[in-house]
C-alpha cells in the first residue's frame, strides 16, 4: 500500500473491510446479556501472602493488557483472580500515590506496550471505527509516567496513525518508541518518517531523582507498511543514542516490548554499561505474556508482567542518595507479581470494599460497560456447555477448544452456504489462531472475540488425493518422520519458528513457561489436593517468592503448532479439498510440495474457500449447538 492510500484509508469510512455478519434473520440472539459490574466478592479469592515491600523508588508495571479492561469475567478458575478492572487498577493507582506520598518515597506507573487486539472493547469495534481508539480513551486517563510501543500497535498502519495522532500527544512526551518509526505528510506534504513517539524521555521524580528512559521495540518485522521497526544491534548505534544516555541520571529506566530474557535487552543494557558502570538500570519489559525476572547485574533488575490484565508487576529499589558512600554497593531489589483483582487492590492498598472505589475508577469503569454497550458485546451466541481450553486439556479431547474449533466449528461454520459443502475435505489452521480459553456459561460477542480475534480468511485446494492431503498435517507439525527428514523438517521449522516468532508469534513461549510451570511445581499432586485455586507459580531467575498469591500450577499439555479437521473414511486415492487458513498458506505450499512430487503447487492453486473468517467460527457454531 502506498502512502497516500494508507492515508486516505484513515480519512475514509472503514467499511470496505470484509466482514461477516453473525446474525442471520432465522438465528434470533439475546441482547440483553449485558455487562454488569459484578458484586464483590464474586468468589472467594485467595489474599496476598505479605505486604509489599517498598523502596525509595518503586514501580507499579503493566504490559500486553490487549483490551481486556473489564477483567476476566468468567467465574471458572483462574478467571476470578484477575477480576478486577481498569476502574479498579485506576482507584489502586490512586491510593498507592497516597501512600507513596505518606512514605515519602518515589511511585512510578509504566507500561510496556500491546494494547491492540485481544477483546471486544479493543477489536469490537463497529464499522468505520478504529481498534482500541475508543478503549484507549480510558488508559489516558491513568497517571502513567512511560508507556513504549507494542507490536500490536504496528499490524495496521491505521492503527499507528491512530495511535500517532490521538494517543501520543496526549501522553506529552511519555509515550516511547526509541526504533519505531511512522511515514506521514509533512506541511508541504512531502512523505517523513518520524518516530511514533518520543526516542526516549528524561525526567525528574517528586523526590527529585532524574530518570533516562527508552521505550524499545523487540526486532520485529511484521509491521504494516509505511511503518518501520529499526533493529535493536541497529538503534544503539544512532548518534541520538550516544547523545540520550551519555549524561549520567540517578537511574536508567528501559523500557520495552520485549522479553527480559532470551532476546536483546543485553544489547541495550551493555551499551548503556559501556558507558555508565555503576548507575543504577531497571528494565520493564513485555510481549512474551510470562512473569520473569533477572538481575543482569548486582545494581540492576529486569521485570516482565505477564499478559491481559491478569498481573500487575511491582518494583522497587532502595537506591540510596547520590551522595552515599557505598553507591556503587549492590541495590536492594524487590519485585512481586499481582494477581488482578480487587482483594490484592484493597489489602495492599489498605482499603476496605467500601473505601476503596474512587471517583476517578468508577467513572473509568462506567465508561467501559457503556462502550460494551455501544459495541454490542453481550450480543449472545450461546451457552456453552462446559470449560474448553488451549493447553489445560490435551489435545485432541472433548475439553480442548483446538478440538472443538477445528473438528466441530470450522466444519460446520465454513461450509455454511458454500457450494463446495459436499466435497469431503480435510481443514487446518495453526493452534496460535485460538488465543484464549473458552469457559462454561454465557458465550457472547466479546468471548467470541477474545477466543478467536484473529480475522484470518480460508483458502483452498481442490483435488487432492486423500493419501497427499493427509500427509500435509504431520509434516507441518514433523510428526512420523523418519531420522533424516526429522532433521531437515527440523531445521525448516526452527526457521519458521524463528520467522514467526519475528512476527509476533509469541504462544510457543508461553506455552513453554506454562508447561516448565506444571512439571517443576507437581502440578498434578498440588491439583489433586484442592486446597489451592489454580493460577500462575512463578520461578524466575530474582530471589525469593515472586508471586504474590499462593495458587496450584494450571494444567498443561503439549499441543501441535499446527492442528486439522478428522480424516474422511475414504480411499488414499479419492479427491478432497484441502482447506487451510491463509495465515499458513506459505508454509503449507511448501510442505505440500514435500510430500510429493507429481505436481509443484503454487499460490495459483490456491482459492478462497468461504468468505467466513476466522473470527466468527466460534460464533456461528455457538449459535447452531449451543441453544
Amino acid at each position: 500500500m502506498h502512502l497516500a492510500a494508507a492515508l486516505l484509508s484513515v480519512a475514509l469510512p472503514l467499511a470496505l473491510r470484509v466482514t461477516v455478519n453473525a446474525c442471520s434473520d432465522e438465528h434470533a440472539h439475546d441482547h440483553s446479556h449485558a455487562h454488569q459490574k459484578r458484586l464483590f466478592p464474586q468468589t472467594q479469592l485467595t489474599k496476598p501472602t505479605r505486604p509489599l515491600e517498598w523502596g525509595d523508588l518503586n514501580i507499579i508495571h503493566t504490559t500486553d493488557t490487549h483490551g481486556w479492561l473489564l477483567g476476566h469475567q468468567h467465574t471458572s478458575f483462574p478467571e476470578p483472580n484477575y477480576s478486577g478492572d481498569l476502574g479498579d487498577f485506576a482507584s489502586f493507582v490512586q491510593h498507592m500515590k497516597q501512600l507513596a506520598l505518606e512514605k515519602d518515597v518515589d511511585l512510578l506507573l509504566v507500561d510496556s506496550g500491546d494494547l491492540h487486539d485481544g477483546t471486544g472493547l479493543s477489536d469490537g469495534f463497529p464499522a468505520g471505527g478504529i481498534d482500541a481508539h475508543d478503549a484507549n480513551q480510558f488508559i489516558k486517563q491513568l497517571p502513567y509516567d512511560i508507556m513504549a510501543i507494542g507490536n500490536h500497535e504496528l499490524y495496521d498502519y491505521i492503527n499507528t496513525w491512530d495511535m500517532y495522532t490521538n494517543f501520543v500527544p496526549a501522553l506529552d512526551g511519555k509515550y516511547l518508541s526509541s526504533n519505531v518509526n511512522i511515514t506521514v505528510f509533512d506541511a508541504n506534504n512531502n512523505t517523513i518518517d518520524v518516530p511514533v513517539g518520543n526516542r526516549f524521555r528524561k525526567f525528574t521524580t517528586r523526590k527529585g531523582r532524574k530518570i533516562t528512559s527508552l521505550g524499545v521495540l523487540y526486532d520485529f518485522t511484521g509491521n504494516d507498511v509505511n511503518t518501520t521497526v529499526q533493529s535493536v544491534a541497529d538503534m544503539v548505534k544512532e548518534q541520538w543514542f550516544a547523545e540520550a544516555i551519555a549524561e549520567e541520571p540517578d537511574v536508567f529506566l528501559l523500557v520495552g516490548h520485549m522479553p527480559v530474557s532470551r532476546d536483546n535487552w543485553p544489547t541495550v543494557f551493555n551499551a548503556v554499561r559501556a558507558v555508565h558502570a555503576e548507575t543504577p538500570i531497571i528494565i520493564l519489559g513485555g510481549h512474551s505474556h510470562i512473569r520473569d525476572c533477572n538481575q543482569p547485574d548486582g545494581r540492576s533488575m529486569a521485570l516482565e508482567s505477564g499478559r491481559y490484565m491478569e498481573t500487575i508487576g511491582w518494583l522497587s529499589a532502595n537506591l540510596g542518595s547520590s551522595s552515599d558512600v557505598n553507591t556503587k554497593n549492590n541495590i536492594s531489589f524487590s519485585r512481586r507479581y499481582l494477581d488482578q483483582n480487587r482483594v490484592t487492590y484493597e489489602y495492599h492498598s489498605q482499603q476496605s470494599n467500601n473505601s476503596f472505589d474512587t471517583k476517578e475508577g468508577q467513572n473509568i469503569t462506567q465508561g467501559l460497560l457503556d462502550l460494551g454497550v455501544k459495541y454490542d458485546l453481550s450480543m449472545l451466541f450461546g451457552i456453552a456447555p462446559q470449560d474448553f481450553t488451549i493447553s489445560r486439556d490435551p489435545y485432541p479431547s472433548n475439553g480442548s477448544s483446538l478440538t472443538l474449533f477445528i473438528n466441530e466449528a470450522a466444519p460446520y461454520s465454513l461450509t455454511l452456504n458454500n457450494t463446495r459443502a459436499n466435497i469431503s475435505n480435510i481443514m487446518i489452521t495453526n493452534s496460535g489462531s485460538q488465543r484464549f480459553d473458552i469457559y462454561s456459561g454465557t458465550f457472547d460477542k466479546n468471548d467470541q472475540i477474545s477466543a478467536s480475534p484473529f480475522t484470518d480468511a480460508f483458502m483452498f485446494i481442490k483435488d487432492l488425493p486423500l493419501g497427499v492431503a493427509q500427509e500435509v498435517l504431520p509434516a507441518l507439525n514433523a510428526a512420523g518422520a523418519d531420522e533424516r527428514r526429522k532433521r531437515d523438517l527440523g531445521s525448516v521449522l526452527q526457521e519458521r519458528e524463528s520467522e514467526m516468532w519475528k512476527r509476533g508469534y509469541v504462544n510457543m513461549r508461553y506455552m513453554e513457561w506454562l508447561d516448565e510451570m506444571d512439571r517443576r511445581h507437581d502440578g498434578a499432586v498440588k491439583r489433586a489436593s484442592q486446597n489451592l485455586t489454580l493460577g500462575y507459580v512463578t520461578s524466575d531467575s530474582c530471589p525469593g517468592v515472586g508471586d504474590d498469591t499462593v495458587h496450584a500450577p494450571l494444567a498443561s499439555f503439549d499441543i501441535p503448532d499446527f492442528i486439522g479437521s478428522d480424516t474422511p473414511s475414504l480411499s488414499n486415492d479419492s479427491l478432497v479439498d484441502l482447506v487451510f487458513v491463509d495465515f499458513i498458506q506459505e508454509q503449507l505450499l511448501e510442505i505440500l510440495n514435500e510430500v510429493q512430487n507429481a505436481t509443484t503447487y503454487t499460490d495459483s492453486d490456491v482459492a478462497s474457500y468461504t468468505d467466513v473468517l476466522s473470527n466468527v467460527v466460534l460464533g456461528l457454531y455457538a449459535q447452531h449447538a449451543w441453544n
